[in-house]
């Protein structure tokens, strides 16, 4: 039986109990805004007074028993789910939970080497170790791609004692895999089937788009509705299908999430899956309008490529994400970090992320059709004015990893810290990464290469900002002895 989706639980309770005016003996220390001005000047009266403790009458997100309970049973409902927990830590906690529900120290767990860097940490603090399916690249753009159905299959061949298959759907640039295949063959040899959807909150109530992972059949699935769903930066959710033992998942969550969950936070998931249940269809149906009229703007531009579904070629392009508005810029002779930089600086729009190659702008029915207009007249006048020869600039994405030590194992061994050109040939016992994306370059247990060392050298010299290292200047890196 569907559930009433234009109810808001936790909304609603939040509501009353403003309305009771009860007097806080209980923390935040701040009082609904008195006891710092500043703070409520700036962010307001109605936030603070908001941003409230568990309580009965609120329920606890550790323990939830009645208007958090009832808020993921519809959340889970709206998106096709079994089960649903509210996660406050983002899809970065969503992912690790995931990835520790499913595996224990020294299990195997199969991925692509382009995942995010909370699935690698999951494994650092899990001890599970991976089993690295290399994404196809396009050569073109020079970017990691998803993962081939027969890649998988392979992998699952080969390591039939994994207990987990993570799966991107979709990737930052919105390239998605063959996911019911994959969950199809994951489960034929009983393996749990995980989707990291950081990126795909429009998956489950767009039209025409990539199929979502509870939709694919997929055991778990951690989604950043924050991202393009509507709610508060840093809330996630987490889906359950069938299968798993979602008391089991909220022990595990426990193990890391906080005890103080913001209520900010969590209604904003609640009022966000009642806004997309009510009307996402449109929503989407906008957000997709806005992508494709801005690719269309952009390719006649001459120079940019903004690629989109004409990448999809069944296999490692299974399907592409048309509301991600992915922007090679090669051809005009500028780095993706160089044009991040310049739409910023000169121009005043704020886009997701700029790397070697490419830059993302993230579109959604929120924008503005003038707003739209005024980033792809930027990009006419960037190419006019800043536009030169491409030789010289660096032209892959990803490189193919030489995995030496499980993550965990490499992150907890003895170290030395060794000035980076000193590197070329030991194994990293560290991130380095340009964030965003967040997929790293190096991750522990992975053998150091001059091609990545090269590829560091040239983020760093382009304006990518490096991190994950314990030197905040990426010049040392710490190894394995």
């Amino acid at each position: 039986m569907k559930l009433d989706q234009s109810r808001a639980p936790l909304y609603e309770a939040m509501t009353e109990h403003r309305q009771n005016r009860v007097v806080p003996f209980d923390v935040p220390g701040h009082k609904g805004g008195r006891g710092n001005k500043k703070l409520t000047d700036f962010l307001g009266e109605q936030c603070l007074k908001n941003d409230v403790n568990s309580m009965k009458p609120l329920d606890n997100l550790c323990h939830p028993v009645s208007v958090i309970k009832q808020a993921q049973e519809l959340c889970a409902d709206a998106f096709g789910a079994k089960n649903a927990f509210f996660i406050v830590n983002g899809a970065t906690g969503a992912v690790q939970a995931m990835v520790m529900s499913a595996c224990k120290a020294g299990d195997k767990i199969i991925l692509p080497r382009n995942v995010h860097r909370s699935a690698i940490n999951a494994l650092v603090v899990c001890g599970a170790v991976p089993v690295y399916v290399d994404p196809g690249v396009n050569s073109e753009l020079g970017i990691p791609l998803g993962m081939s159905a027969e890649d998988v299959s392979r992998a699952i061949e080969e390591n039939p004692d994994a207990k987990a298959v993570l799966i991107n759907n979709p990737t930052y640039y919105g390239i998605c895999s063959d996911v019911k295949t994959i969950v199809k063959t994951a489960h034929e040899h009983g393996m749990l089937a995980l989707c990291d959807e950081a990126h795909g909150t429009h998956f489950y109530f767009g039209e025409n788009l990539p199929v979502s992972g509870m939709a694919a059949g997929a055991d778990m699935a951690a989604v950043s509705v924050h991202k393009t769903g509507g709610s508060l930066t840093q809330s996630a959710v987490l889906l359950m299908g069938e299968g798993v033992n979602a008391d089991y998942v909220r022990q595990v969550i426990n193990l890391t999430q906080t005890t103080s969950a913001s209520y900010l936070l969590m209604v904003s998931l609640d009022l966000a899956r009642q806004n997309l249940a009510q009307n996402g269809a449109e929503f989407y149906e906008k957000t997709a309008r806005f992508a494709d009229y801005a690719r269309r703007e952009i390719n006649a531009i001459g120079g940019y490529y903004a690629f989109g579904e004409e990448l999809c070629n069944g296999r490692d392009v299974f399907a592409f994400d048309k509301t991600k508005l992915s922007i090679h810029t090669r051809a005009i002779g500028l780095a993706g970090i160089e044009v991040y930089d310049i739409l910023r600086d000169e121009y005043g729009i704020q886009i997701e992320f700029g790397d070697i190659g490419n830059i993302l702008a993230i579109i959604t029915g929120g924008d503005r059709a003038l707003e739209i207009e005024r980033l792809v007249s930027a990009l006419y006048e960037i190419k006019r004015l800043y536009g030169r020869n491409p030789a010289g600039l660096y032209d892959h994405e990803y490189i193919d990893p030489i995995v030496e030590l499980p993550p965990q194992k490499a992150f907890y061994a003895e170290q030395e810290t060794l000035p980076i050109d000193k590197t070329a040939g030991r194994v990293c016992s560290e991130f380095v990464m340009c964030y965003p994306p967040g997929i790293p370059i190096l991750a522990p247990g992975e053998r150091i290469t001059k091609d990545i060392l090269d590829y560091i050298k040239f983020a760093k010299e382009k304006g990518c900002n490096v991190t994950g290292c314990r030197d905040m200047r990426v010049e040392y890196l710490q190894v394995v002895k």
